[in-house]
């Protein structure tokens, strides 16, 4: 269901729900290299009354802009690796279409679960590995090898529970390949573009996207982007991880009671 829809509310108060929506998951977005839609998602349905579908559909249309905005901003402080991302990228949308096969003949809940795990896992990293800001990703095979089981784990892991690749490429980055906080976190912005557009030209086709939806929470958070990647550069990778594993947790608070809600029915 869209704001189109929605006859009790005024389109003047939609567009000012879906403008606040983009300013805060603009700001996440830049701030910890995640596209947002696990921000996006939950506050369409909740608060503009989408179904998961749409609200889906609406927030992959959404992500492609700001993630561009938050590529530049993080390149502007060489913290993009260019080549690894694109790796990671073909393997995510291989990989997304293996999970998308496979999500009929698991266990959603016990996915869910096994998330969480590892979600909680990165948590506790988190608080073990520094990242240091002077690293770079060196392209030997076996990096490039690794970047590829990586890029198709994400795909798999996305197409199996809807979440962005982000909040895997970004831990997976920092803490399997020792890059720095903030290369993995501009690496995971650009990863993510090509395989949003290529779902964002799907849902167009299959009418899951609400046009205003998408072009008020795409443009609003195109203009706090750039801000939260400030931020993220000029915090202390210690600060930084913090501030990651708190969103983690809201993360895997959010797949626990999913997985919860699953099991009663």
């Amino acid at each position: 269901m869209g704001a189109s829809d929605q006859p009790r509310r005024s389109a003047a108060a939609s567009v000012l729900l879906f403008v606040s929506i983009g300013l805060l998951t603009g700001f996440l977005s830049g701030l910890f290299g995640v596209g947002g839609g696990v921000v996006i998602v939950p506050l369409l349905v909740l608060l503009l009354g989408f179904d998961q579908r749409r609200a889906a559909g609406t927030s992959l249309a959404a992500i492609v802009p700001s993630a561009a905005v938050g590529v530049v901003s993080y390149a502007v402080n060489d913290a993009v690796a260019w080549i690894p991302a694109l790796i990671l990228a073909a393997g995510a949308v291989l990989g997304a279409q293996f999970g998308t096969w496979l999500l009929p003949r698991v266990s959603q809940t016990a996915l869910r679960w096994a998330f969480v795990g590892f979600l909680l896992a990165v948590i506790v990293s988190l608080f073990v590995v520094i990242p240091s800001r002077d690293v770079h990703l060196t392209l030997l095979w076996p990096a490039v090898i690794g970047l590829v089981v990586l890029g198709l784990a994400t795909g798999t892991v996305s197409g199996l529970l809807g979440v962005g690749g982000g909040i895997i490429v970004v831990p997976a980055l920092i803490l399997v390949f020792g890059t720095s906080d903030l290369l993995a976190k501009g690496t995971s912005l650009l990863m993510m573009i090509p395989a949003a557009i290529s779902g964002t030209v799907g849902n167009i086709i299959r009418r899951n996207i609400d046009p205003l939806g998408a072009v008020c929470v795409g443009l609003a958070a195109c203009t706090t982007t750039a801000l939260g990647a400030w931020v993220a550069t000029s915090i202390d990778p210690f600060t930084a991880n913090i501030l990651f594993a708190v969103f983690l947790a809201f993360i895997a608070t959010q797949m626990a009671v999913k997985a919860v809600r699953g099991r009663r029915r």
